[in-house]
């Protein structure tokens, strides 16, 4: 009796792990080990090589004030001593024994961290990856070393002339959480980074129930699964979600139109921001597709919007952007008007958004055209299999493995009634930040004090 219930619940349990697998696609597989940690394995013989990628559920979202911009210094901290590792110049040498190249970024969503190397050191590069992700030292001096290096590229974003607008086009966006969709930081955060922040964050999210492992290029499914269970099976998980113990505060709705004017010495030409709260894959996933498919169509070189105000000579530049995103996804417009007709970039632009929800704003052929050229994107990038991790990883951060899978058959889903419905929730006749950059002779002989001067 007791051989035939094992035997039973072997058989569930294997069933239901063969069900799970069964809307991969060809050449994917996918298992969570008993510690929590996901692990995905893409087969492509193609080439020699093996992409191995780890993925946390990090990023600007989880920043308070405090530690704005301090999930990109750990970032920079990951590629460094550990506790099999004893310093940078150590490191650096082991990937070029292993012939790994080696990388990671920082997002609103997620951070990744990722090796490219021969795949017949897979054994080796997993060892690698499980010494940086478990056991970093936040060396003091490594992190001194560290330090104007990170800020760097903050002054490096700094000397773009958007830099002011962009900055500022958050506050007003987010308010008092903008270090949550900021993931470059600040200044004087970055530089008081410590180890004890460092351990803090790493005690929250770095967790193998709240992580990834890709394993992705010249490699056999079931021995990658089974390298990755014998090195990190005993990762020990958190006990708890993080998301539950150290919530993300929702984002508070924009609620009336709000105007500014800021100024750069590099400008060169006036740039206008404009932008919306819009859907997120907690709450309303559907909306996430269509605002793609509909940001598409709007900068086709044929749309109504493309030939009414650039090629009419009303905007250098026009395009209108939607960041999925966990919490808020932002829609923006980005304009570069012409400075002789600003008004009457500003006026065309307003009508075009009265429109946006009318069933002739679009052809059927462009949003055809949209949906085809986002699939052809979306094929493309599934060619390259180590670039493919990172988009991989930030599908299961942002909702999970299928909301990618699934991607092309939703977008192809898409019908103008959805459209409709997006727009007028989210766009239409809702509040919005709206803001210029001028540099400061601009301002003055433009005669343009406060956005407002615009709108008449």
């Amino acid at each position: 009796m007791k051989r035939t219930l094992i035997a039973l619940l072997a058989f569930i349990f294997n069933s239901a792990f063969l069900l799970a697998q069964a809307n991969l696609p060809a050449g994917y597989f996918f298992k969570t080990l008993p510690n929590g940690l996901d692990v995905l394995v893409v087969e492509d013989k193609s080439v020699p090589i093996t992409t191995i990628e780890i993925n946390v559920k990090n990023g600007a979202y989880t920043e308070s004030p405090e530690y704005s911009g301090l999930s990109h210094f750990y970032e920079h901290m990951f590629f460094k001593a550990n506790k099999d590792i004893p310093s940078q110049e150590a490191y650096i040498n082991r990937t070029r024994e292993l012939g790994i190249v080696w990388n990671g970024t920082t997002s609103t969503n997620r951070v990744n961290y990722f090796f490219t190397l021969p795949a017949s050191n897979l054994d080796d590069g997993l060892k690698f990856m499980n010494s940086a992700i478990r056991y970093p030292l936040f060396l003091e001096q490594e992190m001194t070393n560290e330090h104007p290096v990170v800020n760097g590229e903050f002054q490096r974003g700094e000397s773009n002339p958007e830099f002011n607008l962009y900055y500022e086009f958050q506050e007003k966006m987010w308010g008092k959480d903008k270090s949550r969709k900021i993931p470059i930081g600040d200044h004087d955060v970055i530089l008081s980074a410590t180890p004890e922040k460092m351990r803090t964050i790493q005690q929250k999210y770095y967790w193998p129930n709240n992580s990834i492992l890709i394993i992705a290029g010249d490699v056999d499914h079931t021995e990658a699964f089974t390298k990755a269970k014998s090195i990190f099976g005993d990762w020990q998980p958190s006990g708890f979600d993080p998301f539950e113990k150290f919530p993300i505060p929702e984002f508070k709705p924009i609620k009336e139109n709000t105007y500014f004017v800021t100024t750069s010495e590099n400008a060169q030409a006036p740039v206008i921001y404009i932008g919306w709260h819009g859907p997120d894959t907690r709450n309303d996933v559907k909306a996430t597709y269509t605002a793609d498919v509909f940001s598409y169509i709007v900068n086709l070189e044929s749309s109504k919007f493309s030939k009414e105000l650039i090629d009419a000579g009303l905007a250098l530049e026009a395009s209108l952007y939607y960041g999925t995103d966990i919490y808020t996804g932002p829609i923006s417009l980005r304009i570069v008007p012409n400075p002789a007709k600003i008004k009457e970039c500003m006026a065309k632009l307003e009508e075009h958004i009265e429109m946006w929800d009318t069933d002739k704003y679009f052809t059927d052929e462009q949003m055809e055209t949209a949906k085809n050229q986002l699939a052809i994107q979306e094929k493309f990038r599934m060619e390259q299999t180590s670039g493919y991790a990172h988009a991989l990883g930030y599908n299961w951060a942002i909702k999970d493995l299928d909301y990618g899978f699934n991607y092309i058959d939703n977008i192809n889903k898409t019908t103008r009634d959805d459209i409709r419905k997006y727009v007028r929730k989210y766009i239409k006749d809702k509040p919005a930040v709206y803001g210029i950059l001028l540099s400061p002779d601009m301002k003055n002989k433009m005669n343009i004090n406060k956005f407002e001067d615009l709108l008449n």
